[in-house]
């Protein structure tokens, strides 16, 4: 799309195209992701309904899970819908402030869940480490505290993305080659110096998510010293089971995260529609697994679906 002879003008409109190179396969290529997304939403909205309803379950552990399941929809819901659209229908035009409140919402969940899994690390610190004061550390007052820390953390860290795209005009291309918005993809379109997009864009929300992760690396160091001091093989296997879900939930969001940064950073050689894929599965892989992690992992959470599912619907 051409523009005016205009320093002035900015597109207020953009168009999504979905995978570039890849279009004539984009219904073929919707329906894993539609199965994958129905499952994401079933699983998560499930476990949701579980831990609401059993009284067992309202313990800081089975609290953070509902953090990440609630942060696992809403990182979802905020691009597949839209993606799934462009596969089905094509190209899909979207507005400037819509496009903008995707990209809010797609770096503000990602930012959410590692928040999460760092307190999640802590919690598992508390119960292994210092397990006498446990309930203490964690009350529901805490815990109230400590999700409203996640939100204004993530909200001051993200929001500056929306005033950085906002300030720049759009006056060249309007076609974004992505299934979705992000900020340095809409960046990448206008027809001004970005450098400040690129350094923030990428310094500040990674940086976030590289001290979560460092933090919760500490965390666990922290209690292998406090595993491997316990007395018996049945009880270093006992307290490391504790933390298997947590861990598998870990490397099922950081490996895919630092996998996805890393060939954008390196990867020059590497055809875009793979990027796009990378970018697309590690915002769908982990709401998918998670619920599954959850149910296997964790011995608790697990006996109470056997419980309501023995009585048919009637909760134990």
């Amino acid at each position: 799309m051409a523009a005016p002879n205009s320093t002035t003008f900015s597109h207020l409109t953009f168009i999504l195209v979905g995978i570039p190179g890849l279009e004539p396969w984009h219904r073929w290529i919707s329906i894993p992701f539609a199965l994958m997304y129905t499952a994401a939403v079933l699983g998560n909205c499930g476990l949701l309904l579980l831990i609401a309803t059993q009284r067992r379950l309202h313990e800081p552990m089975f609290i953070f899970f509902s953090m990440l399941a609630v942060a696992d929809l809403q990182l979802s819901t905020c691009t597949v819908p839209n993606m799934l659209t462009i596969f089905w229908f094509g190209p899909k035009s979207i507005s400037f402030s819509s496009c903008l409140t995707q990209a809010f919402f797609l770096h503000f969940g990602v930012n959410i869940e590692s928040s999460v899994l760092l307190v999640m690390g802590f919690d598992r610190y508390v119960a292994v480490c210092d397990p006498l004061r446990y309930t203490v550390v964690l009350t529901n007052k805490k815990i109230r505290k400590i999700a409203t820390a996640i939100v204004v953390r993530t909200f001051c860290v993200i929001v500056p993305v929306v005033f950085l795209l906002k300030r720049l005009p759009f006056c060249a291309s309007n076609i974004i080659p992505h299934s979705y918005c992000d900020h340095i993809g809409v960046a990448r379109l206008a027809c001004a110096d970005i450098s400040l997009d690129i350094w923030y864009g990428l310094a500040v929300p990674i940086a976030n998510i590289i001290l979560d992760f460092v933090l919760i690396v500490v965390s666990y160091v922290l209690i292998l010293r406090a595993v491997f001091k316990l007395p018996t093989k049945d009880a270093r296997h006992k307290t490391l089971g504790t933390c298997g879900s947590h861990v598998c939930i870990i490397l099922l969001f950081y490996v895919p995260v630092f996998f996805t940064v890393l060939t954008h950073r390196f990867g020059h050689n590497i055809p875009k529609h793979i990027h796009i894929l990378l970018a697309v599965l590690y915002v769908l892989i982990p709401s998918v697994l998670n619920p599954v992690v959850y149910g296997m992992k964790t011995k608790q959470l697990r006996k109470q679906m056997l419980c309501v599912l023995s009585r048919k619907g009637r909760w134990c």
